[in-house]
């Protein structure tokens, strides 16, 4: 075969190569983001296509000897280039995609070398989507399994090499932790400080866990703060965090970035051995006690009261909230050398429908110039006879804390009514009247069913509920006997989930009054309320965080 076919079969083996590079990064990255698939695929068609239409000027004048090896090399470069760069930069987005749908053990995901060229190489960034469900698979338990200690969290916080350097509060109890966060951070907000809280569950979107100055993160400092996490675990041993630790990680990474003034935690599950409790808190809460999560935490108030107890700290303010704390609180409060600050004894308020005082005892005086009143309070703007308790814890933390965090009185004020906290106790405008509360034991469910009776006349109240398997449902439920006219009993496909049936045998042998009926999800159910509700009636959506959000997702749908 002579010159001019080598060159002839070159050309055409380069021609096929051109139409399909693009086909084939179109058909082998599909669960690339669609924009970033075209791109690469217009990239690696265009540059040889450009060497093709400049190779008659690049060979003028070339001896006839040098032009073949030459054509080749101009015609192969572009390509070669094209091939090198697009593959070597999807091979990183195609492993991290891979590894957070599978096993860490099978699939690694990046490792920290390559989490730090990927953050300093914006075009192909790991998606939050992408990096939730890499955290739902680190662990064996995945995102609904719990594995309560603080090995694990504190081996990746030592790589981190994570630091204090501000006022922390923590906040844990059974019921009333988001509404004292909620009003701890919009307090100090209005001071003039920058705050960050991290709080949990989240409703609709991940990054409402982690709010810097009362404003959700952004995906960015969320995935930046998760690649520097996730770089720290694999140098630790790639440990088995937890969705909850390896995102209270990520949260302490944020704040460190934003330069927080002051930090609140609210804790996610007990205390003692909460991923939250690997940081000393300057003040800890603990709002309530009651019966909840008994699988981990004990069956009765005496152990849980001890679990909670143990984010206190030595020598540190300890404000608990619960009008009769159990005997374990107290033992171990006073163990530790904790300043214990009781609701009644050191702190507590008193008022009516319009109006009411904060009052607080100074430990360090004596008789009448020890107590501090702080009156003319509006009611706080979160709805709920409860409100005023968590109002007062909150503002047990303010005292306490008012030589390290001064805030005004103004602050106060508007920090106690200018807030919004979704899901606790909210009323969405509009006929028919919709309640929304994730209120989920029979604590909460009880405080619910006092706020219902305050709301008025209604000619009929529906209910959509959905909850967990591993809750107290009968104790939940019995809360509302003779309230509810028509249960719509939702279940929800989620670990844990109970069955809609399971929820429909509570309120049938339970003998808790209104007709029943059963759905696949809250959002069937919710469309079947809108439909027989009437402008003088009233749906309440309740039993768990997923119900509501179901709810809040399809409120927002347009009509």
């Amino acid at each position: 075969m002579g010159g001019g076919g080598i060159v002839g079969l070159v050309f055409l083996g380069f021609i096929i190569l051109v139409i399909a590079t693009p086909i084939v990064i179109l058909c082998s990255t599909k669960r690339a983001p669609l924009a970033t698939r075209l791109s690469y695929a217009l990239s690696s068609f265009l540059l040889p296509l450009v060497a093709v239409l400049l190779l008659p000027i690049l060979l003028k004048g070339t001896p006839n000897w040098l032009r073949a090896p030459a054509g080749l090399f101009a015609m192969l470069s572009p390509t070669l280039f094209a091939h090198h760069f697009v593959f070597s930069t999807l091979k990183c987005h195609q492993a991290s995609l891979a590894a957070s749908h599978s096993c860490p053990q099978t699939a690694p995901f990046p490792a920290a070398a390559q989490l730090q060229t990927l953050n300093r190489f914006p075009t192909v960034p790991i998606p939050p989507s992408d990096w939730l469900a890499h955290l739902e698979n680190l662990h064996p338990k995945g995102q609904a399994g719990i594995e309560l200690g603080l090995d694990r969290v504190s081996r990746v916080k030592a790589a981190l090499q994570q630091r204090q350097d501000c006022p922390l509060i923590i906040v844990g109890g059974t019921n009333g932790k988001g509404s004292t966060c909620a009003y701890l951070e919009a307090i100090y907000s209005f001071a003039g400080y920058r705050v960050g809280c991290y709080t949990s569950p989240h409703l609709l979107d991940y990054n409402e866990r982690i709010r810097v100055d009362r404003v959700p993160i952004d995906d960015e400092s969320l995935c930046q703060a998760f690649a520097r996490v996730e770089a720290a675990r694999q140098s630790a041993g790639s440990v088995a965090l937890t969705y909850f630790e390896f995102g209270t990680l990520a949260a302490w990474e944020v704040f460190a970035a934003a330069q927080v003034e002051v930090v609140i935690l609210e804790v996610g599950l007990g205390g003692r051995l909460d991923a939250v409790n690997v940081y000393d808190a300057d003040c800890a809460v603990v709002t309530g006690i009651a019966l909840d999560h008994t699988e981990w935490l004990g069956l009765t108030r005496e152990s849980i009261g001890f679990e909670k107890a143990g984010i206190y700290r030595a020598g540190k303010p300890a404000i608990c909230a619960d009008p009769e704390p159990p005997q374990s609180l107290l033992d171990h409060a006073a163990a530790i050398g904790a300043d214990l600050r009781l609701l009644g004894r050191d702190f507590g308020y008193f008022g009516d429908k319009t109006q009411w005082t904060f009052w607080a005892r100074d430990t360090q005086r004596q008789g009448e110039s020890a107590l501090l009143r702080r009156g003319g309070l509006a009611n706080p703007a979160l709805r709920g006879a409860c409100q005023l308790r968590n109002a007062s814890a909150a503002l047990a933390v303010i005292d306490v804390l008012k030589q390290q965090l001064p805030a005004s009185m103004q602050a106060v004020r508007r920090g106690l009514i200018e807030l919004e906290l979704p899901g606790r106790f909210q009323v969405v405008p509009g006929r028919p009247t919709v309640v929304l509360d994730v209120a989920h034991n029979p604590q909460a469910v009880a405080g619910l069913a006092d706020n219902l009776g305050n709301m008025g006349f209604f000619e009929k109240t529906i209910a959509v509920v959905g909850m967990l398997g591993d809750k107290d449902i009968a104790g939940a439920l019995a809360a509302l006997a003779g309230k509810i006219d028509l249960w719509l009993l939702a279940g929800l496909d989620v670990p844990r989930g109970a069955p809609a049936k399971v929820l429909a045998a509570v309120v049938e042998e339970g003998k808790l009054g209104g007709d029943v009926e059963s759905f696949a999800s809250p959002t069937e159910a919710f469309a079947c309320a809108a439909k027989r509700a009437g402008e003088n009636d009233r749906i309440l959506v309740f039993g768990s965080f997923y119900t509501v959000a179901d709810v809040m997702r399809a409120l927002k749908q347009p009509a």
